[in-house]
């Protein structure tokens, strides 16, 4: 799978936006995989949405990197009651370093 991954995203309005503009230009995409899932409530989910940047206590320094194949490693961040999934490489640190949301191609 494939995505766009924006470094240092302050919040969903803007990933949303660099994400259309990747799509719009034809940027290249980044080979991903899904290393582990964290399922937020409602409320962390929203405030994790307005701000990317804030440090996360289950965001490890260990969630990215790459693989031995060039795939980004990353984390799936959902909510229950929300359509968005977001893709979170930390390369290093305890925030969304990397972040790209996750798009159906199905």
């Amino acid at each position: 799978m494939d995505a766009w991954f924006g470094r240092k995203v302050l919040d969903k309005q803007e990933l949303l936006e660099l994400t259309e503009e990747a799509r719009r230009t034809n940027y290249p995409t980044q080979s991903y995989v899904v290393e582990r899932e964290e399922e937020l409530d409602e409320a962390a989910f929203a405030a994790f949405e307005g701000d990317f940047l804030a440090d996360q206590s289950w965001v490890s320094p260990y969630d990215g990197g790459e693989d031995q194949h060039g795939r980004i490693r990353c984390m799936r961040v959902s909510c229950k009651t929300r359509p968005e999934r977001y893709l979170v490489n930390s390369e290093g640190y305890d925030y969304p370093r990397y972040i790209a949301i996750e798009i159906d191609t199905e």
